[in-house]
């Protein structure tokens, strides 16, 4: 605590001993009159408040990158690992997911949704999954994250970005990585193989090929901004409600108590809270971002793929600290990441902690209240 502060709470304890001292007396209560001649009366001792010292925020030397978070370790310089997600209602539980700094979900084929969980640090996660496969929109969001995308299968499109694009990635359908994952014997009988399919940190840690570059080369910057208190201008949003199609629709309540966003899943015409299997623990995070952008289905693709634009720009909504803010996100390349910008272009701090990014079609009926 500086000196200033030290300074000012000692005149403020000084201040209420003198008030204590100089209060005028209840006439009811002499003491001298009750006092046995030849006796002294003792005068009372004044009460003193004490105010304890205000603590101030801890200042750490340097922050996540993806969540604002203060760290006493630099770790912006190392990859994070991007994890492919099932949602289907039968695969949940999905593991993990409590601890992902950024959640992106996007609609695929048939109305059901896919998750893109990514770890700026993945250590001491644990369990992950179920671990599902690729489509070629994620595979675009990953590298923007320079990150080590990890995957079961994927569509034909999602192979052709693989290879076309450069992509770092662990397939665990069509690649050598057996050890890194296993499958769950109770999801593999109650909801079927391919849902059954796990892998953990430790496994991620301890197999990762050496041929893997785990560090960002020069350069790389993700450029989110963060601030403890919200911009001026937003609105009250206490309930936000996402539409991605009649099969899901995803839902935030504010929490004062947190400071965060409750996360529920209409799924399938259920309600599901979002939990991590792992613990049980509700989901929670700081924002909620909604991205509109054009969304369509393959041409020609008999499973009914969607084609999901995720560069250029395009208006959205930002949800923290219990409000709303419109603002334009921005893509330039493949290669970086989103930015979110405010009415007059400038980057729009996010609030410090986990994100959870929605994109969704300009059609989207998005509500909150």
């Amino acid at each position: 605590m500086n000196k200033r502060r030290w300074n000012l709470l000692l005149l403020s304890a000084l201040a209420l001993v003198m008030l204590a001292s100089c209060g005028k007396k209840d006439p009811g209560s002499d003491s001298s009159a009750s006092s046995p001649p030849g006796s002294a009366s003792l005068p009372e001792e004044p009460s003193i408040s004490v105010i304890a010292p205000v603590e101030p925020d801890p200042v750490f030397p340097y922050a996540n990158p993806l969540t604002g978070e203060g760290l006493n370790e630099d770790i912006s310089g190392q990859r994070p690992i991007a994890i492919m997600l099932n949602n289907l209602r039968k695969a949940l539980p999905q593991l993990g997911v409590a601890q992902a700094d950024v959640i992106y979900e996007i609609v695929a084929e048939g109305g059901i949704t896919r998750m893109l969980a990514v770890f700026q640090d993945i250590e001491g996660v644990g369990n992950l999954g179920c671990v599902r496969s690729a489509r070629d929109y994620y595979v675009n969001l990953a590298l923007g994250h320079d990150a080590i995308y990890i995957h079961a299968g994927g569509s034909p499109q999602s192979y052709t970005s693989f290879e076309s694009w450069n992509v770092t990635h662990l397939d665990f359908v069509n690649g050598p990585y057996g050890n890194m994952c296993w499958r769950d014997p109770d999801r593999r009988k109650n909801a079927g193989l391919e849902h059954s399919l796990l892998t953990s940190s430790e496994k991620i840690l301890e197999q990762m090929p050496s041929r893997i570059t785990r560090e960002h080369a020069d350069g790389y910057s993700v450029g989110w901004t963060f601030s403890k208190d919200p911009p001026a201008g937003g609105q009250a949003a206490q309930k936000v409600s996402v539409p991605f199609s009649s099969y899901k629709t995803g839902s935030f309540t504010y929490s004062a108590e947190q400071g965060q966003y409750l996360i529920e899943q209409h799924i399938d015409k259920q309600d599901i809270p979002y939990v991590d299997g792992n613990n049980n623990e509700a989901v929670a995070v700081s924002n909620v971002l909604v991205l509109y952008t054009s969304v369509s289905r393959v041409k020609g693709d008999d499973k009914g793929r969607m084609d999901v634009r995720t560069t250029g720009t395009g208006d959205g909504l930002l949800f923290r600290d219990g409000q709303v803010f419109s603002i334009t996100w921005q893509r330039d390349s493949r290669n970086g990441c989103y930015a979110f910008l405010d009415q007059s272009g400038a980057p729009i701090p996010l609030a410090i902690g986990p994100s959870y990014i929605n994109v969704v079609s300009t059609s989207s009926n998005v509500t909150w209240e």
